[in-house]
Parts: C-alpha cells; structure tokens; sequence
C-alpha cells in the first residue's frame, strides 16, 4: 500500500486520487495513524430528487457509497428551516457508520463537476461534525472520466462501523436571530452565493418570495469555477477579499437558496485561505418562511 503522507481537507485532484485507489490506499496523517479512504458520491439535481441516486447506479468511480442530498444530507421533515433543513446530527454520524466512515477514514467527496451539488455540503457537513480529513475531488466525476479513469456500476459493498462519534458544531452554524441581529451591520459579512438575477428579485424559480436578505452582498458561486474545477487560490483570494472587505473571514456569514451551494463557497473561500466562515444554513429559502422578516431587491 501507498501511504499518503498528509491529509486532503479542501481538494483532491483525480490523479491524487486514482493513484491512492490504485495502490489500495492507506493514508498516514501528521499523527502517523493509518486509515483507508471512502469515496462518497453526492451527486444531485434539485429538479429530480431520484436523479442522484439513478447516476450513481448507472455508474461511479470503484467502490464509492452514494449519499442523497433529501435523504442523507438534510431532513426535510423540519419546518421553517427552508428545503434542505440541516440533517439529524446523531441520524447523520449513524449513517456515516453505515458508509464506513470513522473517525480515521480520509473521505473524498464528488458530484457531476465543480461541487457544488452537492459534494461541497457533504464536506462541510463532515466538518461540521468535527471530520477534517475530507476533500472534494476536483472536477468530478466528469474530471474522473476525461481522465480515462474506470467507473462501476451497481452499488458498492463496504464494511460498516459503528455511528460516527461526533455531534455537529451549533457553533459553526448562523441562526435567522443572528442574521436578524445584524442587518445593520457594515456589508460584507453576509455574502449570498445565489446567481445574481436572483438575489436581484428579478427570477425565483424555487423559493415563494423573491430578493434578498437586507445588507447582503452577491458572490454567485459559479464565479469560483472553471471548467467545471475551482480557480487559482490567489485569484479567488483576491476576489473575495474584495466581496468581504475588512471583514475578518471569521466574522463572515454564507447563505444561498437552501444551504447548499453557499458551501461551496465556504469551499472556494477555505481553499483560497480564508478560513472560518460559517453557514446560515436556512438561507433564503428559510428567512422568506416567515412573512415577517424584511426583503430587499435590485442590486
């Protein structure tokens, strides 16, 4: 076995990767403890809930467990929170135990290209739940196959273990009373990761109420990408330290539609070494579930 000599915690690129997968994986991390590596799929389509699920049948990379953004990434069974509510932790670290994830597992996550939907939510869901040997794989499955890489089909058998032993960080997750808190605040510590017409009011294909959070600013997450992969970090860097301003990157808060691509943009940010945002993991679709709270529009 190939050891790998530190841990992935942002990105993997694909030849990282098949070269670790090829040699049976091991990885040795700066504790020099020894672990395997899980490759989970997260592929998703937000107009079809099964299309997921169907992708990965039809094929993914060798020995990947798939993970449902509805199912196994959120509980759609809490109200007021928008559509994709945050999981049960303990329901969340039981079913990282059913895709042999322990504590000791590098994992590396993927979706059909740049991550965002959703490989970058279960990252930071990962995180959250204090598992920092987690990376997506840059470019995805379609990365995975321009590369010539071999996919299988069916589904993977793994070893399970048992539930996760973690709880998810409440710390690291901004609540609507806090976001109502600040709206006065200085922009910049608010960044919505929605595409611009629609934090503009001027589309909302999903959500009942179109616009804004007051005092947000626009950083569409599609600006991170290109051809499908993350930027440069010194050109992300300086582009959204222009969006945050003298915002202290801890001080700062993401939000998108429903929790899921503003991860990504945690991704971008984390990746361009501006560490410890959070999530308003609600976002628009949960601030709008109350009639109450105020909508800007336009730029």
């Amino acid at each position: 076995m190939k050891p790998i000599d530190s841990p992935w915690t942002t990105l993997v690129d694909v030849a990282t990767l098949a070269a670790a997968l090829g040699d049976g994986v091991r990885v040795v991390d700066a504790r020099a403890t020894a672990s395997t590596v899980r490759v989970v799929d997260a592929r998703a389509s937000l107009a079809d809930p099964q299309a997921g699920n169907s992708l990965y049948t039809q094929g993914h990379i060798p020995g990947a467990v798939h993970a449902d953004l509805n199912r196994d990434l959120s509980d759609l069974t809490r109200v007021g929170h928008g559509r994709h509510p945050l999981p049960d932790s303990d329901a969340f670290a039981a079913r990282l135990g059913q895709w042999g994830i322990g504590t000791d597992t590098q994992v590396v996550v993927y979706d059909g290209s740049d991550g965002s939907m959703a490989a970058a939510r279960l990252w930071w869901l990962l995180r959250l739940i204090g598992h920092a040997n987690v990376a997506v794989l840059d470019g995805g499955i379609a990365a995975w196959q321009a590369a010539g890489q071999p996919l299988a089909t069916g589904s993977s058998q793994v070893t399970a273990l048992p539930a996760y032993p973690g709880r998810f960080d409440g710390s690291q997750v901004a609540s609507a009373d806090e976001i109502e808190s600040r709206l006065k605040h200085a922009p910049g510590w608010l960044v919505d990761a929605r595409a611009g017409e629609r934090f503009r009011g001027e589309v909302e294909p999903l959500d009942p109420v179109a616009g804004h959070v007051p005092g947000a600013v626009n950083r569409p997450f599609a600006l991170n990408v290109l051809d499908g992969r993350l930027r440069d970090a010194q050109e992300l860097r300086a582009e959204l330290q222009g969006v945050i301003g003298n915002q202290d990157a801890q001080r700062v808060v993401l939000m998108c539609g429903s929790g899921v691509t503003a991860c990504h943009l945690l991704l971008a940010m984390e990746s361009a070494g501006l560490s410890g945002a959070r999530i308003y993991a609600d976002s628009w679709s949960g601030w709008v579930s109350d009639s109450s709270r105020p909508v800007a529009t336009g730029a």
